[in-house]
């Protein structure tokens, strides 16, 4: 008498929730576009994720939005990924309030409410100061270059402490790395502004002096950064993060972070 033979169907595995990245925004269309070209890049790296973009200012979808579209969609959960460089007032005030704001918004529109997971913010990480590396030789520099090349680190700026004292520590361990020196600079909200450390940099004695923006994205503060550099003569302008691989990466991971039971924070 034969064995008969008992096929057991195995239901697919749920799909992961969906990503939300949440970016500044700008009336410079070229923010936008590399946001979303960065986000695309991660989706790449994760068949089967859905990741959505929102903003908070100027460009579409804004968050409410991207929260209301998914919830139409019967998402259950999602983690949105503050696309941010340091902790400061956005990441501490402005995004868990239009989260709630968001979902606050669904039910009289009779629409569930995903329970949202926030993220950490990117920095710091060693895979933004190889994203600065990344971008630093794209702009012409070589290994034989770093013993004589001093490293502007050009961020945005804040009037937050923690963000400020953020930048100076990534200074401090990057500049152990062989660079002449690696010296903060800021767009706004704090001294000294690109073009004073060039300067200084210059009086020191360093021979050759790069720039290194500390943003992920083109927009006004991103100019400002362009301008004092080129005004004081620095030798080498490096592109913005934006979507470098190392930079696509690191989502994923502080994506991942959030889904586990230590990294998750709920605010929604």
């Amino acid at each position: 008498m034969s064995a008969r033979r008992v096929l057991r169907l195995v239901p697919p595995a749920p799909a992961p929730p969906p990503l939300l990245v949440v970016a500044h925004g700008s009336r410079d269309p070229r923010h936008a576009a590399t946001v979303r070209a960065l986000t695309a890049r991660v989706a790449a790296a994760r068949p089967g994720l859905r990741v959505e973009t929102a903003f908070l200012d100027f460009c579409a979808p804004s968050v409410p939005r991207a929260v209301r579209l998914l919830a139409a969609d019967a998402v259950a959960e999602a983690v949105v990924l503050p696309l941010l460089l340091t902790r400061a007032f956005h990441a501490k005030s402005d995004i868990p309030a239009v989260l709630r704001e968001a979902a606050a918004a669904l039910p009289p529109l009779g629409l569930p409410v995903p329970r949202l997971h926030t993220a950490a913010v990117l920095g710091p990480s060693p895979l933004l100061v190889a994203a600065l590396e990344r971008r630093l030789r794209e702009a012409g520099l070589t290994a034989a270059d770093r013993a004589s090349t001093g490293v502007v680190l050009a961020s945005a700026g804040s009037t937050d402490p923690e963000a400020r004292a953020v930048i100076a520590g990534i200074a401090r361990r990057w500049r152990r790395s062989g660079w002449r020196a690696v010296r903060p600079a800021y767009a706004s909200a704090a001294l000294p502004r690109t073009g004073d450390v060039v300067r200084r940099l210059r009086a020191d004695g360093v021979r050759s002096v790069a720039v290194a923006p500390y943003v992920l994205a083109p927009g006004f503060l991103p100019d400002r950064i362009e301008r004092g550099a080129r005004e004081a003569g620095a030798d080498v302008l490096a592109p913005v993060l934006g979507d470098a691989p190392e930079v696509a990466e690191l989502l994923l991971r502080r994506y991942d972070e959030a889904r586990s039971p230590v990294g998750r924070l709920v605010v929604a």
